[in-house]
């Protein structure tokens, strides 16, 4: 099986460093300002390796190397290497506006201007622009809009399968884990650690299970929260985030929290979202 090759080319300023990070998102293996001569090469060795899924941005910034790439393209189609080309662009004046916000120099900044620069730019890629698979002009695209556009392009339009959720159960008295994005306190809920033989056991245990479930509170705070999660996380991907941290807490990381993310983990897991578990306090990982 060939690899797919999306080779990514355009106006400077026009997005392409979003485009790349959504599709390392995607698992696609990404090499920025590639030099042209080279991809001819990688494509023989991405051959004899399993990367299938394969960006590379080949632009401007490559000053001569960059005149090469039609050529280049020409020797893939001819040795029956198959690629397709993503051509992003954008109007003058939202280029324009995007250079003054980020106070970055044009690639041909010898030019006199600003302006004069983008459309010589804009003049050097009109071939390449002819040539392109798919175009995209992000002159009106929020950076959430670009993501969803490219995630369509490549065929990965399943959001739940892409954004990455993380359930981890914590005690707070080790400390909130760093990394979380949401945290859940659920110290109100029924202690299992002053039942003197549920103590040793683990919210993993059927016991423990057994012993939240019958308490209306827990079975209130889990529609609560599922409802809420069911609202808050299809807003998240729509503003473009890949993954999300949601951490449970309780005193000791043993019993209430453990139970209340495996809940959780099941209803998402349920959902198709891709969805993984970690109980801090059980495995010692903090």
């Amino acid at each position: 099986m060939q690899s797919h090759f999306l080779i990514i080319t355009g106006m400077s300023g026009a997005g392409k460093t979003q485009v790349v990070r959504t599709l390392e998102d995607l698992n696609y293996f990404c090499i920025d300002n590639l030099p042209a001569t080279l991809i001819p090469k990688f494509a023989e060795l991405c051959r004899q390796t399993s990367e299938k899924k394969v960006a590379l941005v080949v632009d401007i910034r490559g000053g001569r190397f960059f005149n090469k790439l039609i050529d280049v393209l020409d020797e893939m189609e001819a040795s029956g290497q198959k690629y397709e080309l993503l051509f992003l662009s954008a109007d003058d004046p939202c280029l324009v506006r995007r250079y003054k916000e980020t106070r970055r120099r044009h690639p041909l900044g010898e030019r006199t201007s600003l302006l004069s620069n983008i459309q010589h730019e804009r003049e050097i890629l009109e071939p390449l622009k002819k040539r392109a698979t798919y175009i995209i002009d992000t002159s009106n695209s929020s950076s959430a809009q670009l993501r969803n556009q490219v995630q369509e392009l490549v065929g990965e339009s399943n959001a739940k399968a892409k954004m990455g959720i993380i359930i981890r159960s914590f005690g707070f008295k080790y400390g909130l884990p760093l990394d979380s994005d949401l945290v859940l306190d659920v110290r109100f809920l029924p202690n299992p650690f002053y039942v003197e033989e549920l103590r040793p056991l683990t919210g993993n245990d059927q016991p423990i299970q057994d012993f939240l479930l019958r308490c209306e509170q827990t079975n209130t705070y889990l529609q609560l929260e599922e409802n809420l999660l069911d609202y808050l996380i299809p807003q998240y991907i729509n503003e473009g985030k890949a993954q999300l941290v949601i951490s449970v807490g309780c005193t000791g990381g043993q019993h209430r929290s453990v139970f209340i993310a495996n809940k959780l983990y099941e209803h998402f897991r349920t959902q198709g979202y891709n969805v993984e578990i970690t109980h801090r306090e059980i495995t010692g990982k903090k």
